[in-house]
């Protein structure tokens, strides 16, 4: 060897004298030799820490000769892509004498990569001081790869989700303006009807022709109250009974300007299927207009509102006391209907109990857990 080759040399020598330190015959040595994990050996008393001595299975894995590998720094199995973090880590811990266990890129002699997963440790004398690095390799290129094609497919599925994620949104605000907007154009036709209706009930001057038309108009307006409550509402799949039979008792009784009659109320809120918000309307407006048709609007007295969930059931219960008062038939039987027809259209069963002025209706339904009202 000429003087160029000068590291080269001073590196076998060095791997030389390390394998007759040990008998031909020796465990560590045999082993070393012929596992097919990639190990080698760097002397970091050598100039730029030289490899000394390497096995067949490093030489299989990188491409070089073992006699190409003598004497170089492990540097050159580094390239373009490998990554700056994991050099530095790699040298700070050479140079701190400390173990590393890493993951690199690394290069081939012909320039192909290969995913290294890296373990380097220091060899220490009896004096503690360094006198060898010992590293071993393992290639986990196709883990690396799967584990990018699987980066990859989560991140196309979670592009897809949310893209489509998007044209649900889209779809339901589209959704929300249209059903807000229908809500709208009804709650609007339906006041002009009232407003219709009331004008032609306070023209007529035949008493059974403004009664109906009032009748009318006031299922009308409850109707309309419940449109009103539809539009303001966020959640378009559910309709609070309890808030609009608040708002509707209130309306009706202080529409009599009466401070003989004394309201109370027992209201949670129940959600139900806003499909069903318009029998549901009616029959709280029956049960109220009933009470205040037998006496409330003449005597006064007291009424109590009860909207509630119990037992598994969805109750919508009203109680009043006051001296009764002649009522005119057919109101009073076009009322039973209205409330019994709901009542039949939602599978609600109604119960009634009149104890001398104190008269109590009770309807009964049962309750879906997941979609609100059973109904």
């Amino acid at each position: 060897m000429n003087d160029d080759n000068s590291p080269q040399r001073d590196a076998q020598d060095a791997g030389d004298r390390l394998l007759a330190s040990h008998l031909s015959e020796d465990p560590f040595a045999a082993a070393f030799k012929a596992t097919r994990m990639p190990m080698l050996i760097t002397d970091p008393r050598q100039p730029d820490n030289p490899i000394i001595f390497c096995n067949h299975a490093f030489s299989t894995l990188t491409g070089y000769s073992i006699d190409e590998l003598i004497g170089r720094n492990c540097r050159l199995l580094q390239g373009p892509d490998t990554e700056a973090g994991a050099i530095a880590t790699l040298r700070e811990a050479v140079l701190a004498e400390h173990d590393v266990a890493l993951d690199i890129l690394n290069y081939r002699k012909d320039g192909s990569t290969f995913w290294n997963a890296l373990f380097v440790s220091p060899v220490r004398d009896v004096n503690g001081e360094v006198i060898y690095f010992f590293a071993s390799q393992l290639d986990f290129t196709n883990i690396k790869s799967k584990e990018v094609q699987l980066a990859q497919a989560r991140l196309s599925a979670e592009e897809e989700v949310a893209r489509r994620t998007r044209d649900l949104s889209d779809a339901l605000q589209a959704k929300t303006m249209l059903v807000h907007e229908v809500d709208h154009r009804v709650k609007n036709n339906l006041l002009t009807i009232a407003s219709i209706v009331k004008l032609q009930a306070r023209m007529s001057e035949d008493d059974l022709v403004k009664r109906t038309l009032f009748s009318v108009l006031n299922r009308v307006e409850a109707l309309s109250t419940v449109q009103r409550k539809l539009f303001k509402n966020s959640d378009l799949g559910r309709f609070d009974v309890a808030d609009f039979a608040k708002d509707l008792i209130e309306d009706l009784v202080g529409a009599l300007k009466r401070d003989d009659i004394r309201v109370t109320t027992d209201l949670s809120p129940v959600l139900v299927p806003s499909v069903k918000a318009s029998a549901l309307a009616l029959i709280v407006n029956e049960l109220v207009l009933d009470a205040v048709r037998r006496g409330l609007s003449d005597g006064g007295g007291e009424i109590h509102l009860q909207v509630k969930r119990t037992n598994g059931h969805f109750v919508i219960r009203v109680t009043d006391t006051t001296k009764p008062v002649p009522v005119n038939p057919e109101d009073e039987s076009f009322g039973k209907l209205m409330l019994e027809t709901c009542a039949k259209q939602l599978s609600a069963k109604l119960e009634r109990n009149v104890d001398g002025y104190r008269t109590d209706v009770l309807v009964t339904m049962l309750v879906e857990e997941e979609r609100g009202v059973g109904v």
